[in-house]
């Protein structure tokens, strides 16, 4: 595990660095649109994905625009879902001081929020609303937290209000990690006080790990609270009968 650990180790460094390199090699022309941008973070996630041995399976139509919103389990999430397809993320703005990601975070389109600012959360609100005329969705974790999966937190509403007010489509994605071996799916989710670094070296060892993410319809909802609402629900259900559907199966074995 330990020799495992180190080669993708390097491994990561390298595309990390590969990264950067494709990204300034695409600005030779000059400047990068939002959704040209959002199309380097995605062949970055995809290349960051291998690197980390992660695979993952998409069910359900690819939404091209609108408002998404996502359960959260890890910062993993992020690389997963990018890697799916093209997005702008709404992040917490702690990610910004991160090293290397908080970079490559804002280079993609992310928009970053202060959660405990009214102010922080009227001008993404905004910027929300600029980018839903976009033909790229935008990404929000609506629980405000990544958890173990043990159950999916109660969705706050403010940042889903610009795409009902903008009578924009709004589509649910569930999320959740498989794991060989019968490992639980919270041991890979980040969540508490647990160090990235910690986290990360943890995933370094991990083989046969991999990811599910289910798009619903897009529909257009007629009050924030009641897409929060309907959104959670529809995510909670995906996830409860995928992991009776394991259960059953590994019962079986």
């Amino acid at each position: 595990m330990m020799f495992r650990r180190v080669r993708r180790a390097v491994t990561l460094a390298l595309v990390l660095g590969l990264c950067i390199l494709r990204y300034w090699l695409r600005r030779i022309h000059g400047p990068l649109t939002l959704e040209q941008r959002a199309v380097w973070l995605q062949d970055a996630a995809r290349m960051i994905l291998r690197a980390l041995g992660i695979g993952f399976h998409v069910e359900g139509q690819l939404p091209a625009c609108g408002l998404v919103v996502a359960n959260h389990l890890s910062y993993l999430d992020v690389i997963i879902i990018s890697a799916a397809m093209p997005c702008f993320f709404v992040a917490k703005m702690e990610i910004v001081s991160w090293p290397y990601f908080g970079k490559a975070a804002r280079t993609g389109g992310t928009i970053f929020v202060d959660r405990s600012s009214l102010a922080s959360a009227m001008s993404v609100a905004e910027q929300i609303s600029e980018r839903l005329s976009l033909p790229v969705p935008v990404l929000l974790f609506p629980e405000g937290t990544s958890t173990d999966g043990a159950e999916v937190l109660r969705f706050h509403s403010r940042l889903i209000d610009p795409a009902t007010t903008a009578g924009a489509p709004i589509t649910a994605a569930a999320l959740r990690y498989m794991i060989e071996g019968g490992i639980e799916e919270r041991e890979l989710c980040w969540y508490g006080d647990e160090p990235f670094a910690t986290h990360l070296w943890k995933v370094l060892g991990v083989t046969g790990f991999s990811a599910e993410l289910c798009f619903g319809e897009p529909r257009i909802y007629p009050h924030r609270r009641v897409a929060a609402d309907r959104t959670h629900a529809e995510i909670t259900a995906w996830r409860e009968a995928n992991a009776l559907a394991t259960e059953n199966v590994m019962a079986a074995q």
